[in-house]
C-alpha cells in the first residue's frame, strides 16, 4: 500500500516537470566554481603580494645593512685616525690604515682617508666609505676635522717631585669661559679628575677621559652637576699631548718645513755658571710692518733649587711619557756676544719673510711664519727703542725644543673686542702668534736677577752685553747704570696665542713653596711682602700636566683666560692640536646610494 501510494504520489507531477532536486545540485556546482575561482584569484593575489612584502623586505634589509656596514667603516677609519701621533705625516707617508675594508656576514665595506683641503691654515680630511649586501650599496663621504678645546690638559694637577704630583683646583670666584678638557688619570681608587673647591663657573662644555661613574656604580660627578653650564661628556678621547712621540713628530714636520734662515740651534758661549743657549725673539711693528729681532746664541743664566720641596719649577723628565718629573733651570738673565750685530747673530726681518706655505699634493696651507729653535727661547723685549715692542703684525708660531721663556706681555696687533667682552682680538683681526714647545712655557720672574742668592747683579764677562727684559724699575735706569738690571712686569700681564706644551705646563717661575722662591711681582718698589698681579691669556692652552700660576691671596698670579675663537681656523704647521678625536665639519656628511 505505502509504496503504491508513493507511486501515484510520483506520478501525480505534471507531466514534464523536473524533481526540485536537480536544479538545488547544479547552483551549489556552479556556486562551488565561482568560489573556487574568487578563491583562487585571491589567492595568487595574496601570494603576489606577500612576494612583494617579502622582496620589499628583503631588498630594506641588505639596503640598510650596506648603510650600516658603510658606517661601521667610517667609525672605523675615525678610530685609526684618532690614534695617530700625527694624521698629516700619516697621509704624507701612506702609512698602513689609510685604507681598509670590513667584512660582515651578510654585508662588507671599503673606506679610505685622504686630505680634502685646508681651510685658512685648517686641515680638513675627507673619510669615504662605500658599504655592500647584496646587490645594494650604499655610501658615506663625510669630510671631518680634529676635534680641539679652548685648554686641554694631560692631568689638572702639578708636579711636586720626581714621582708625585698634586691637585689644582678650581675654586669659587673663578669663572672658566672656554672649553675644557681633561684626560683620564687611571687613578686607583677612581676618583673625580677635576678638582673643585667652592662653586666655580664653567661656561662652555667640558669634556673628560674618565667614565662618570665608577666600576662599582658610584656616581663621581652627582655633586658638581649644575656647575657645568655648558654641559659635560664622559669617556671621550684622551689628547695626545702627553705622547712624547706624537709631539716630537709635529716637532719634526714643522721644522722641515721651515726656511733654513730661521732653523737656529743656539749655543751658550758665556762662561756664565748654569747656562742654558737660548734665542731671543723680539716683535715689535714698524711703519705697519710687523717685524722680529731674533739674537742667536744668547747664554741664559739659569737657576735651580737645591731641594724639590722648595720649588714647583718641575718639567716632565723625557723618556718617561710623562711619568717622572725633574727639575730645571729657571731663568735669571740673559747675555749675549757683544758683537752679535756685526756678527749676524742679531739680525732684523720682516715677519712676512718667515712665511711658508705647508704643501701636501695638490694642496696648500694660506702663508704663515714659522722660526724653529732647537733649544730654548725667549720672547720679549726691554728695549724701549724698539717701536710697539713685544707686539706681532702677521701670523707666526715658534717651535722650541726647549723652554720658551715669556719676559713680558705678547699681544698680537689689529683690532680687539671691548675690555668688558675679554679684550680678544676681533673677528676680522689676521694676526696670530703661535707657540708649540717641547719643554715648558713659563712667565719668567724678573726679580731674580737682583736675588742676592743668584748674583748681587748680572755678571757680565768681558765680550758679552746684558739684555734687559721686562719694564726697568727706575725711569733714570739707563745701560751702564748699577739699578739697570733691576726690573719688573706689567701687572697685568697679557699674553696673546695659541700654545701647546708637551714637557710640562704653563705658569710662572719662581711661585713660593715652602718659604722658597716668592716672585717679584708687578710693582717696582715693592718686592716683598709678594704682591699678586693677573695674568690674562687670550688664546688656547694645551699642557701635559698642570704648572703653577700663583698661589691664591700670596704669590704669583690671579688668572684670567679668554677663548680666542680665530684659531679654530688653525695656526701653522695646520694640526698643533692633538685631541684623539675627528668630528664631522659643519655640514660636512653626506649618504647616498651607490652603483645602484
Amino acid at each position: 500500500m505505502k509504496t503504491q501510494n508513493l507511486k501515484s504520489k510520483t506520478n501525480s507531477l505534471p507531466e514534464g516537470s523536473t524533481p526540485l532536486s536537480v536544479p538545488r545540485n547544479g547552483s551549489a556546482f556552479v556556486m562551488v566554481v565561482v568560489s573556487m575561482v574568487i578563491l583562487t584569484t585571491l589567492g595568487l593575489g595574496m601570494l603576489t603580494l606577500a612576494y612583494g612584502a617579502r622582496h620589499r623586505a628583503i631588498r630594506l634589509k641588505s639596503e640598510a645593512a650596506a648603510m650600516l656596514a658603510a658606517e661601521a667603516g667610517y667609525e672605523k677609519a675615525v678610530h685609526w685616525m684618532g690614534r695617530q701621533p700625527d694624521m698629516l705625516s700619516a697621509l704624507q707617508s701612506n702609512v698602513s690604515g689609510t685604507k681598509g675594508a670590513l667584512t660582515f656576514t651578510d654585508a662588507g665595506c671599503e673606506y679610505q682617508i685622504k686630505l680634502f683641503t685646508f681651510l685658512k691654515h685648517r686641515p680638513i680630511y675627507q673619510v669615504i666609505s662605500t658599504g655592500h649586501s647584496g646587490v645594494f650599496t650604499r655610501a658615506v663621504d663625510v669630510l671631518v676635522v680634529q676635534a680641539m678645546s679652548g685648554w686641554d690638559m694631560g692631568m689638572c694637577r702639578v708636579p711636586t717631585d720626581s714621582y708625585n704630583t698634586y691637585p689644582v683646583n678650581f675654586a669659587t670666584g673663578e669663572i672658566i669661559d672656554i672649553p675644557l678638557h681633561i684626560n683620564d688619570l687611571h687613578d686607583s681608587p677612581d676618583n673625580r679628575d677635576i678638582y673643585i673647591s667652592g662653586y666655580p663657573q664653567f661656561i662652555q662644555l667640558v669634556t673628560m677621559g674618565e667614565k662618570r661613574y665608577t666600576d662599582g656604580g658610584g656616581d663621581k660627578y652627582a655633586a658638581v652637576l649644575d656647575m657645568f653650564e655648558g654641559g659635560i661628556y664622559f669617556s671621550q678621547p684622551d689628547s695626545r699631548i702627553t705622547d712624547e712621540e706624537a709631539v716630537q713628530i709635529k716637532a719634526n714636520r714643522f721644522k722641515d718645513s721651515t726656511k733654513d734662515k730661521f732653523v737656529l740651534s743656539p749655543v751658550a758661549t758665556a762662561p756664565s755658571i748654569n747656562r742654558q743657549p737660548a734665542v731671543q725673539l723680539e716683535f715689535f711693528v714698524d711703519a705697519g710692518i710687523g717685524k722680529v729681532r731674533i739674537t742667536d746664541n744668547c747664554t741664559v743664566r739659569g737657576f735651580m733649587q737645591s731641594y724639590d720641596s722648595r720649588t714647583w719649577d718641575f718639567r716632565i723628565k723625557p723618556g718617561s711619557d710623562g711619568t717622572r718629573y725633574e727639575k730645571y733651570y729657571i731663568y735669571a738673565y740673559h747675555l749675549m756676544p757683544e758683537n752679535a750685530d756685526t756678527s749676524g747673530e742679531r739680525f732684523v726681518v720682516p715677519l712676512s719673510d718667515t712665511y711658508v706655505s705647508q704643501s701636501y699634493g695638490e694642496y696648500e696651507s694660506e702663508p704663515g711664519g714659522q722660526i724653529y729653535v732647537d733649544g730654548n727661547v725667549i720672547i720679549g723685549s726691554g728695549d724701549p727703542n724698539l717701536p710697539n715692542q713685544d707686539t706681532v703684525k702677521g701670523n707666526v708660531t715658534v717651535v722650541a725644543s726647549g723652554n720658551i721663556w715669556i719676559a713680558d706681555s705678547v699681544v698680537v696687533d689689529g683690532a680687539h673686542d671691548p675690555a668688558a667682552d675679554g679684550g680678544l682680538p676681533s673677528e676680522s683681526n689676521t694676526s696670530v702668534l703661535g707657540l708649540i714647545t717641547q719643554g715648558v712655557v713659563r712667565i719668567v720672574d724678573p726679580g731674580m736677577s737682583d736675588y742676592d742668592y743668584v748674583d748681587d747683579k748680572p755678571v757680565v764677562p768681558p765680550g758679552f752685553k746684558y739684555v734687559p727684559i721686562g719694564r726697568p724699575d727706575y725711569t733714570l735706569s739707563v745701560e751702564g747704570d748699577s739699578n739697570y738690571h733691576k726690573r719688573h712686569l706689567p701687572n697685568p700681564t697679557v699674553i696673546e696665542a695659541a700654545i701647546t706644551i708637551g714637557g710640562g705646563g704653563w705658569g710662572a717661575e719662581n711661585v713660593q713653596k715652602s718659604y722658597y722662591g716668592g716672585r717679584k711681582e708687578f710693582s717696582s718698589t715693592v718686592s716683598y711682602p709678594p704682591r699678586q698681579a693677573y695674568l690674562v691669556l687670550r688664546g688656547t692652552l694645551v699642557e701635559a700636566v698642570r704648572g703653577v700660576v700663583g698661589l691664591v691671596g700670596s704669590d704669583g698670579y690671579l688668572k684670567h683666560y679668554y677663548f680666542d675663537e680665530r684659531l679654530l681656523e688653525g695656526i701653522l704647521p695646520g694640526d698643533i692640536w692633538l685631541r684623539g678625536k675627528y668630528v664631522p665639519a659643519p655640514a660636512g656628511w653626506h649618504d647616498y646610494r651607490a652603483g645602484g
